[in-house]
């Protein structure tokens, strides 16, 4: 069995939507169910299916986060003494070589990964290209855009 890396504010952040979908998400899909029901026919009650279906999603997502948090390795992160290279829950400032653009990304689990705040799953292409580099050196990521090549300027662990 797999244990997910998972960062101690992932980790957090899972527990709160778990919360979430528990004492908000389902109590009100429950009730639209009921509200549904109260219209008549189910056959023909589209409410009555989105209703269910909403259901339906909500009950597989609690079940994916109760199945990560009950696996996961949680890492803290502020913790880590990796002697300035680039692992699990880093925080890295690049620079594109080519384009001179400058980004900052935190190497985190796939299920608390989101890019637009800068957090890049740990089997990304570029998290991959980076894991194990220290600050100074280059990396060439294999993107489905094609290639791309970056110069580690800091590495942090917050």
């Amino acid at each position: 069995m797999s244990r997910p890396p998972l960062t101690s504010t992932g980790a957090d952040d899972l527990r709160d939507e778990l919360h979430h979908c528990k004492t908000v998400k389902r109590p009100a899909v429950i009730q639209a169910i009921a509200e549904a029901r109260a219209h008549g026919d189910l056959k023909e009650n589209a409410e009555y299916h989105a209703a269910k279906e909403q259901q339906s999603f909500i009950e597989g997502r609690i079940a994916a986060i109760e199945d990560v948090l009950s696996r996961a390795q949680i890492i803290e992160v502020a913790a880590l003494d990796a002697g300035g290279r680039v692992v699990f829950g880093a925080t890295v400032e690049l620079v594109n070589i080519d384009t001179d653009e400058e980004v900052v990304y935190q190497v985190v689990g796939d299920m608390e990964a989101d890019i637009k705040a800068h957090r890049i799953s740990i089997s990304s292409p570029i998290a991959r290209a980076l894991i194990g580099k220290s600050e100074g050196d280059t990396a060439t990521v294999h993107a489905p855009s094609g290639e791309k090549t970056y110069e580690i300027l800091e590495v942090k662990y917050l």
